[in-house]
């Protein structure tokens, strides 16, 4: 086993049992779990870092808890709200925090290669993000989904909040050149399929990640957590974990 010790929120959630399958896989402590009703303070001191995946509604305990204790974090929770990402980024001055949308070495392949088309193809290609999830997901659209609209928009010189469209519906008159569409649909078991549309007059370019098992995000999660050690406080993303970046 490594000296990392791991405390894994949300254990007995369908992502819990990934992580903890993927602890077990590359030899990783597991000091602590806690699911619903379980005290945070006495399990996290057990463990050196917290991956949590359950909610951002546990988003502002968890930030407090790991900022008296001193724990590195892995943040795999999306739908924050604008209050919570500044928490998280000021939290990062003090604690290393690995905060993602998408923890898949697939997906986080997927946004290179999106920045990438988006810088070839040029602003000629109107621009359009789906994404599709099971029907139990809560937020929409997806982490991921928003992450990728960002990516298209700095590209751009765009801002998410003021040329993201989200779906599409009645006389909204043609599309401007400027929106980026973003579409969420829900239903039955999928884990998370995501589809980048470059399109233009007489061709289009479209990338897609298709995820069919929560352990892709899982074994990533860990990886991120084995990567923080020794590393200084500061807010990383699995481009930096990867390597991706620069």
């Amino acid at each position: 086993m490594s000296d990392l010790k791991l405390l894994i929120t949300g254990c007995k959630g369908r992502m819990g049992q990934a992580i903890l399958r993927a602890a077990e896989a590359q030899n990783v402590t597991v000091a602590s779990t806690i699911d619903v009703g379980d005290a945070l303070s006495p399990t996290l001191s057990q463990a050196d870092t917290v991956i949590d995946f359950t909610s951002h509604h546990f988003c502002d305990e968890l930030l407090g808890e790991c900022l008296k204790q001193n724990k590195s974090m892995v943040i795999g929770t999306t739908g924050h709200t604008n209050e919570q990402l500044a928490a998280i980024r000021e939290a990062s001055i003090t604690l290393p925090i690995v905060f993602a949308s998408n923890y898949s070495v697939g997906v986080n392949t997927l946004f290179w290669l999106t920045r990438k088309a988006a810088e070839l193809l040029g602003p000629d290609f109107d621009l359009e993000v789906i994404e599709m999830h099971h029907r139990m997901k809560k937020d929409s659209p997806s982490g991921t989904a928003r992450t990728l609209v960002e990516i298209l928009a700095d590209v751009r010189g765009l801002e998410y909040d003021k040329d993201c469209r989200h779906g599409r519906f009645g006389d909204v008159g043609a599309r401007t050149p400027k929106e980026i569409g973003v579409h969420a649909i829900r239903g039955g078991d999928v884990v998370g399929d995501h589809t980048v549309v470059f399109a233009n007059v007489g061709e289009r370019v479209e990338l897609t990640h298709k995820a069919s098992s929560r352990d892709t995000f899982a074994n990533g999660a860990v990886r991120a957590a084995r990567w923080l050690v020794g590393k200084p406080a500061g807010l990383y993303d699995m481009q930096d974990v990867l390597g991706l970046k620069g």
